[in-house]
């Protein structure tokens, strides 16, 4: 390799430089202390394990996303995680082993084989709350509320969510009694809303009457909390557990626009994403002028099963550094303090106390200016007579 091409990095993985990666802690400092708040426990999964259990449960998509080695020491697979959604499953289950409601959070990085969008990263840092034990909607609430309440602390002007209902999507394609493949057809063309070749696709599937009309009209149900009354009248007659999962999705309307009028809520009745892992409420977080979810959630009961305990599951997770380049910069009220050299006792100790009271003060060599100082230097520390005094530049 030229020494020129040796500082390079590969396609999506980048540094965090000073300014950017100070922001970037500071919001992930804010959003723990928000999920402390709200009684979650943080954990710190390690970065690789054994796929074996980093990988079950969550779907192929996951696994292709996934970096994977050898265990120099063992021979096994190990993975590098790729999602700590499957790691926080089975410290719940496995090392935790709580009857209870467990309420955990997390903030660490994750590594994606490939980027999910064309300028995305590779490295993203990954934070997000995870409740086990609880199958009641009120869980569902919470955590959709907790992730209103994270844009809003990350300081987001609008509040934009997607939110769904995969239980309808399971119920009509089990009343159609669809084949796997059928099933995997159908839902990619859900996925792509491609409404005439859904119609087309539903017709030579020749599922009667009731059941085409339903499924016909999954992708045009989006929309505002309207959607679903116009959708309570089209599924008369579904299985009872479709109007159970529209009652659910009407219940979580009313609550979440009581305590956050400003929220913008969008229904989907087709939006399926994680489909193969999702049990229930699924929804997503976007922001104008970011085409990806800056969060994404939902119920997810069955994943802890293969840890040896069924668990109630919901919970979310948000790209941090995504959610960073949605936020308008504020410049910082003050810069640092630069302090001139000097080896005198007393100017140590001015500079402990201004450390101590939140300053940022620069420490000078021998020759150097307060030009020379990297940081954004407004003041300096001088002495007048015998005491040291914070002098504006």
């Amino acid at each position: 390799m030229a020494y020129a091409e040796r500082w390079l990095l590969p396609d999506g993985v980048e540094d965090i430089l000073p300014e950017q990666a100070s922001r970037i802690e500071s919001l992930r400092r804010r959003l723990l202390d928000l999920y402390a708040a709200w009684g979650y426990e943080l954990v710190i999964p390690p970065l690789i394990e054994y796929t074996d259990s980093l990988l079950i449960g969550l779907g192929a998509d996951v696994d292709l996303m996934t970096f994977k080695v050898i265990d120099q020491l063992t021979g096994r697979t190990m993975g590098i995680r790729a999602d700590i959604t499957p790691q926080t499953a089975r410290i719940d289950a496995h090392s935790l082993k709580r009857d209870g409601v467990s309420r955990l959070c997390y903030a660490s990085h994750v590594l994606y084989t490939k980027p999910k969008s064309p300028l995305g990263t590779r490295s993203p840092l990954q934070a997000g709350v995870e409740m086990y034990g609880e199958s009641g909607l009120d869980a569902d609430i919470e955590v959709v509320s907790l992730l209103l309440a994270t844009l809003e602390r990350a300081g987001l002007k609008r509040l934009n969510i997607d939110v769904g209902h995969v239980g309808i999507f399971r119920a009509l394609v089990a009343e159609a009694n669809l084949s796997e493949t059928q099933q995997t057809e159908f839902l990619a063309l859900l996925q792509s809303k491609a409404i005439a070749d859904i119609n087309t696709w539903v017709d030579s599937a020749k599922l009667g009457d009731s059941t085409s009309r339903m499924m016909k009209a999954l992708p045009t149900l989006a929309g505002s909390s309207d959607v679903l009354q116009q959708a309570a009248k089209i599924f008369t007659g579904a299985p009872t557990s479709v109007l159970a999962a529209l009652q659910d999705l009407e219940e979580v309307a009313e609550v979440i626009q009581r305590r956050y009028p400003a929220a913008e809520l969008y229904f989907d009745l087709s939006e399926l994403r994680g489909y193969h892992y999702h049990t229930g409420l699924v929804f997503a977080a976007f922001a104008p002028g970011y085409g990806a979810a800056l969060a994404k959630g939902g119920r997810y009961d069955r994943v802890g099963e293969v840890f040896g305990r069924v668990r109630a599951a919901t919970g979310f997770d948000v790209d941090v550094m995504a959610l960073d380049r949605m936020l308008d910069r504020v410049k910082a009220e003050r810069g640092a303090i630069f302090a001139p050299f000097t080896d005198d006792q007393g100017q140590w100790q001015a500079i402990s106390d201004l450390r101590q009271q939140g300053e940022v003060v620069v420490c000078g060599f021998a020759g150097q200016r307060v030009s020379d100082a990297q940081l954004d230097c407004d003041r300096q520390l001088l002495q007048e007579q015998g005491k040291y005094e914070v002098k504006s530049l």
